[in-house]
């Protein structure tokens, strides 16, 4: 019985269609669908669509093994592979006047989705959600949970902040009407990457709001290798750009800085090479650089210490990966979408 006392209990309680793009998620795939499973929200109000991508890890079987268990969990094949189409697909299927945008890598808490209808009521928001909580399993997971909370590492965005409330710019996931997503045109598929901040603007540039509650709980598990985590910020600052270029806004500072560290580095260290002068200098700032990602990496308090002292020096180290990767990422971005897109009309 659901306590919350916006939502009824009966044939008027709103329907909600949860939609889950999927892909090669074995280790985490059971724990997501059992936490929804979880859920307080009515069942027979509910129904739970995963697009699946071509998978080589056994994540199709888990997920036909549920399938075949609960009548209201359904398997949509995601032959694009893409986040967005994947959405998309969960959406044009969906039954249910809300949609519930979810992601495999999470938990979510008991009473997620029942908040989720309360504050879309509540607050008039066309798309809620809660602040990003972030734990980890492994040592390094760990580590990069903790740069979720780091100002250093992410620019200390609101969806960030573990106890913000009130309106952003963007939140992670989501929750929103099926007619708003609809009124926006879902999400662009031409994104393999940040379309969760994509479909964010459309919503703001049609004058709607997007906002965050700590009520809404849930747990993210990020990159659990520096291979993956340097391969997921290169993208994200790749995307970035086409999406900075698509709305027409100018880029953040935090989108910037480390892009400016890039051009820095690079001829920065070969100037270096043939000047006393240039490389005392260049020196100077590597070492202000390291001093602040140390001091940085040394105070933030929001961390898991099963690890003690590694974990911050392994946070040293993913704050410098954060910022390369994205930098490379955004540089790669505005010859890919800028640069080369001029060159193709002349």
């Amino acid at each position: 019985m659901i306590k919350n006392d916006t939502i009824r209990t009966d044939s008027t309680t709103p329907f909600v269609s949860v939609v889950i793009p999927v892909r090669n998620e074995y280790n985490y795939i059971r724990s997501c669908l059992d936490s929804i499973l979880r859920q307080d929200y009515p069942k027979n109000r509910l129904e739970i669509l995963l697009a699946v991508a071509p998978s080589d890890d056994g994540t199709e079987e888990i997920i036909m093994e549920y399938q075949k268990k609960y009548d209201y969990i359904h398997m949509l094949t995601n032959e694009k592979s893409t986040i967005s189409h994947g959405v998309n697909m969960g959406i044009h299927a969906a039954k249910g006047e809300y949609i519930v945008r979810l992601d495999a890598h999470t938990e979510f808490a008991p009473d997620y989705i029942s908040k989720c209808i309360e504050y879309l009521l509540k607050t008039g928001a066309d798309n809620v959600g809660g602040p990003t909580k972030v734990k980890g399993k492994t040592p390094i997971q760990r580590a990069v949970a903790a740069a979720y909370y780091s100002s250093f590492a992410l620019g200390g965005g609101k969806q960030h902040i573990k106890d913000y409330e009130g309106y952003s710019d963007t939140v992670s996931f989501g929750a929103f009407k099926k007619s708003t997503a609809e009124a926006v045109n879902c999400f662009d598929e031409e994104l393999i990457l940040n379309e969760d901040d994509d479909f964010n603007f459309k919503i703001s540039e049609m004058g709607g709001k997007i906002f965050i509650t700590p009520k809404i709980r849930s747990f993210y598990y990020p990159r659990d290798s520096y291979k993956g985590l340097v391969k997921q910020y290169f993208g994200y600052g790749l995307w970035k750009v086409a999406v900075i270029k698509k709305h027409k806004k100018p880029a953040r500072i935090s989108h910037l800085i480390p892009m400016l560290f890039v051009l820095f580095l690079i001829p920065g260290g070969l100037i270096s090479l043939f000047s006393k002068r240039a490389r005392k200098l260049y020196l100077s700032i590597i070492g202000l650089y390291f001093g602040l990602d140390i001091a940085a990496s040394f105070s933030l308090k929001e961390v898991d210490d099963q690890d003690g002292i590694m974990l911050r020096f392994r946070l040293i180290l993913i704050h410098f990966l954060l910022h390369i990767s994205y930098g490379c990422g955004f540089l790669a971005g505005i010859y890919k979408f800028i640069l080369n897109d001029k060159e193709g009309t002349h």
